[in-house]
């Protein structure tokens, strides 16, 4: 008969190790106290481990993700690393939709405009204030001479009152376009001739470039209306370059969609009328147009030649059409 076990020394308590001591495996299985039943293998192990032993698959998984990013990602990515030639515009990659789906709207692309055909109406495009007060403000600033030599003509920048400067970017914005357009060396400072100076007096200015709301444009004190389409003017008796708000923000057909370059031509245009230059026509098929030819309805003869009418030996209707142009100047 066996001999009875030995009492605990801590009543209540089994005489089993709370857990097991590491040591080096020597490959013996672990003697079985007598009397007891032989636990499982997973509970034998989460006896030794404890809560190690459910931490191990997750930091399993971490370790997984963490070499996979390190390594370089996905295949496609190792070709770009490998030296594979990436468009510039490919690696925005947040530009895709969620799901990995088409875009939600792609752009349209400009069609070119058929220069022979009407091009006079307004294009389609941003809000503007049509109706404004029929007065006038300085735009603050001036400038140094511009130009080798020849006659100065001074100038001020005005906006009429009762424009929302949210069509046009503001004053400041209106008066550096006038103002850079007219110092730059494809305009009309080119051969010495003529010089420009900004100043704020308007009182001591030789003409006033002034952006205009079209229904003030079309009062006929001002540019009058006789072609039933937006245009801006020379208005000689009260020493303006009227600037239609419309063709501002809109521009012209002929122009397609480079705005920044019709405004420079509309500038250069009726800054040119101001010098007491006219209207002429496309000189010759396919070439730039002349800065004072009406590219504000179009570029082809025949089509101006028609909105001029009769009374107009301008433009002649010889079938020519020219390509628009912003400058008296265009080489540089």
């Amino acid at each position: 008969m066996p001999p009875p076990p030995e009492a605990s020394p801590h009543p209540g308590r089994s005489a089993e190790p709370l857990r097991a001591s590491w040591r080096p495996d020597t490959g013996e299985q672990p003697a079985v106290p007598s009397g007891t039943q032989r636990k499982s293998l997973p509970r034998r192990v989460v006896g030794t481990y404890g809560w190690r032993i459910y931490a191990l698959p997750v930091l399993l998984v971490l370790t997984v993700i963490v070499v996979f990013d390190f390594s370089g990602g996905s295949p496609a990515d190792e070709g770009i690393r490998a030296g594979a030639t990436v468009p510039q515009e490919s690696h925005d990659h947040g530009a895709n939709s969620a799901a990995g789906g088409p875009p939600i709207v792609t752009e349209n692309p400009v069609e070119p405009i058929n220069l022979e055909v009407p091009t006079a109406k307004l294009p389609k495009g941003g809000a503007f204030t049509r109706s404004g007060k029929g007065t006038w403000h300085v735009v603050p600033g001036k400038s140094k001479r511009v130009g080798s030599g020849g006659r100065l003509y001074k100038y001020v920048v005005e906006v009429e009152d009762g424009i929302d400067p949210g069509s046009y970017g503001g004053d400041e914005a209106y008066a550096k376009t006038v103002e850079a357009t007219l110092a730059d060396p494809r305009s009309w400072t080119y051969d010495g001739s003529v010089s420009f100076q900004r100043i704020n007096d308007p009182a001591a200015a030789d003409f006033a470039v002034s952006l205009t709301t079209p229904e003030t444009n079309h009062q006929t004190d001002v540019c009058g209306y006789t072609i039933k389409f937006e245009a801006s003017c020379w208005r000689s008796d009260l020493g303006k370059v009227v600037i239609n708000l419309a063709r501002w923000v809109r521009g012209a057909k002929a122009f397609n969609a480079d705005l920044g370059l019709y405004r420079q031509y509309a500038i250069n245009h009726e800054v040119g009328h101001a010098l007491g230059i006219g209207h002429v026509g496309c000189a010759k098929d396919g070439a730039l147009a002349p800065v004072m030819m009406q590219q504000t309805f179009g570029v082809s003869n025949d089509y101006v030649a028609k909105l001029n009418g009769h009374d107009h030996a301008d433009v002649p209707r010889d079938g020519k059409v020219c390509k628009p142009n912003a400058w008296p100047n265009p080489q540089g």
